[in-house]
């Protein structure tokens, strides 16, 4: 499993916008073959940040199976309008206890 981490900084004044097309486009996301979960969490002190949490079966199904298809198309043209920034995004594994 890879935990994929994305820090998303919106646009102030938009967050409401934001959520609202990150609902709208959930779905494209969250069937996506390969995909285990999908999380968006809110700052708290920073209410214009955001992280996005995937857990993928591999960094692979990440890519091939959505980054590379017309799902991240149409993902990115309803949550991208927001983003004050381009997001940073990263890929983790588990480190056994």
């Amino acid at each position: 499993m890879v935990l994929e981490v994305a820090l998303i900084d919106v646009v102030a004044g938009r967050e409401d916008e934001f959520t609202a097309a990150y609902a709208k486009g959930h779905e494209l996301l969250v069937t996506t073959p390969g995909c285990r979960s999908v999380r968006m969490t809110r700052g708290i002190e920073s209410p214009s940040r955001f992280v996005l949490l995937v857990e993928w079966d591999s960094v692979a199904a990440h890519e091939e199976n959505f980054r590379s298809t017309e799902r991240f198309t149409t993902w990115r043209s309803l949550i991208g309008p927001h983003f004050a920034a381009p997001p940073v995004v990263e890929h983790f594994t588990d480190v056994p206890a």
